[in-house]
């Protein structure tokens, strides 16, 4: 059973919950970070900020967020942690668990149809140290990481499959395959739970997607969406699902909507940046 918690958006995007299950997001088209609390108050954290389409919560506070750049806010200060002139924004970021930053590369419109210039996957390992870890990706999503941390996860919506690669010690990507979401729709953000698996938000699918790590599909959450932009987990347990969609096909008035229900599989806790 799906919860509404809030409505009134536009593309919702970038869930993350803290410890005391402040729901973190962001809206792109309309700009902003925002802060839903557990009795439901919503607070400004990043005012006006366009094209954030991923947030992590930082050790020392604050957020890291994306859109132009990926910087680190921090009570109303901003420190910039990669910026390039020749990449137009960033979109999806994670971390891992010694707190570096991971952050997808948009070199091409993700609003607008034909060819698209592939992005890449950056490894943010401190203020300006940067690896790249890979290329070829379509159009950048959700990035996540198996329970050991020794396999990623990371959805191309262009190409409708996650890139899976295994992480070496040296932290380098080996051994690219996929996992195919295109008989549901395309992959947008993604979480992946205690047993392994990978919860993926559907854009044009109408739900949230488990997927086994051998790729099959386990189960559907159908959501009141068409455009499903991005879940992740929060509770105590870890067990409440948190889906955000950029719109709302039950109540179309309401757009944008954040959603909660209920799991079996307690999502993996994430790190704090550390950068």
């Amino acid at each position: 059973m799906l919860e509404t918690l809030a409505y009134g958006y536009g593309l919702l995007e970038g869930p993350r919950v803290d410890n005391a299950d402040n729901l973190f997001f962001s809206d792109v088209p309309n700009g902003g970070v925002y802060r839903r609390s557990p009795d439901g108050t919503v607070t400004t954290v990043v005012p006006r900020r366009r094209g954030v389409g991923g947030i992590a919560l930082h050790a020392s506070g604050g957020v890291v967020v994306s859109g132009k750049n990926i910087c680190h806010v921090k009570d109303g200060e901003t420190r910039i942690l990669f910026q390039r002139d020749d990449i137009p924004g960033f979109n999806d970021i994670f971390t891992d668990s010694d707190g570096r930053v991971y952050a997808g590369s948009l070199r091409s419109d993700p609003f607008k149809g034909g060819a698209r210039v592939p992005g890449e996957l950056w490894r943010i390992d401190g203020e300006g140290n940067v690896v790249q870890l890979y290329g070829e990706v379509g159009l950048t999503n959700g990035i996540g990481f198996s329970p050991d941390g020794r396999i990623l996860y990371h959805a191309d919506s262009a190409a409708q499959h996650l890139i899976v690669h295994d992480v070496t010690p040296d932290g380098s990507c080996r051994n690219r395959r996929s996992i195919s979401v295109s008989a549901v729709g395309g992959p947008d953000g993604l979480a992946v739970d205690e047993a392994g698996a990978i919860w993926v938000a559907i854009y044009n699918g109408g739900c949230a997607a488990r997927y086994t790590p051998d790729g099959k599909l386990d189960r559907k959450v159908d959501v009141p969406a068409k455009a499903v932009t991005s879940l992740c987990f929060g509770g105590k347990d870890r067990r409440d699902l948190y889906v955000v969609t950029a719109d709302n096909v039950e109540e179309p008035a309401r757009k944008g909507t954040i959603f909660r229900t209920r799991v079996e599989v307690a999502g993996l806790p994430v790190s704090l940046a550390r950068v």
